[in-house]
């Protein structure tokens, strides 16, 4: 599959280059980054240079769809719908995002994430796209939720990373579903 590149408002998603491989670096460096996801700590330039071959293949074989998000030119975070697999009834995946720090707290990554599950439903024909988290990562969870993910629990030791196994929140969210945001029992009612 080609790579497509996604509009909104105020942002443009679009498969990350070489050319993004020290933001990309950069942007790893932020203690947040590893402490919720799977990407090496530390982080080389090398890393970021063998992330970005890795996802024009995904790209390629349909496997995963990544896309750095820009805003004003500069790299303000990663977005994707991994393990992309069809089923009988549809396919589905799984949305993976993380921000880079100072785009953080601006609704970019919810604006990011409309753009990409609209995008799933529509040109993949997922019927259902999941999201998971370590547990207590609340900003994921406020996104997933801003974006009409309902929250299906908590599994214990069910992710695993570099570091080890962690505690995860899943959630999901079918083509049928109409995204309006439901309460979250690991969220407060404020968050």
């Amino acid at each position: 599959m080609e790579p497509v590149t996604l509009r909104t408002e105020r942002l443009v998603l679009s498969i990350p280059t070489s050319a993004d491989a020290e933001a990309i670096t950069a942007a790893c460096q932020d203690p947040e980054v590893p402490r919720w996801t799977t990407v090496p700590s530390p982080y080389s330039r090398k890393d970021a240079e063998e992330f970005v071959a890795k996802v024009a293949v995904w790209w390629a074989d349909r496997a995963e769809t990544v896309w750095a998000i820009r805003r004003d030119g500069g790299l303000a975070g990663m977005i994707g719908l991994h393990d992309i697999a069809d089923h009988p009834g549809g396919a589905d995946a799984e949305i993976g995002f993380w921000g880079v720090a100072d785009f953080r707290g601006q609704g970019l990554m919810t604006e990011a994430g409309r753009a990409v599950v609209d995008w799933g439903f529509a040109e993949l024909g997922l019927a259902r796209i999941g999201w998971r988290a370590v547990s207590g990562n609340v900003p994921s969870a406020r996104t997933a939720r801003a974006l009409g993910f309902r929250y299906e629990g908590e599994a214990r030791l069910a992710l695993t990373s570099p570091r080890g196994r962690d505690d995860g929140w899943f959630a999901g969210l079918l083509a049928s579903d109409d995204r309006a945001p439901v309460a979250w029992p690991v969220l407060h009612p404020e968050a």
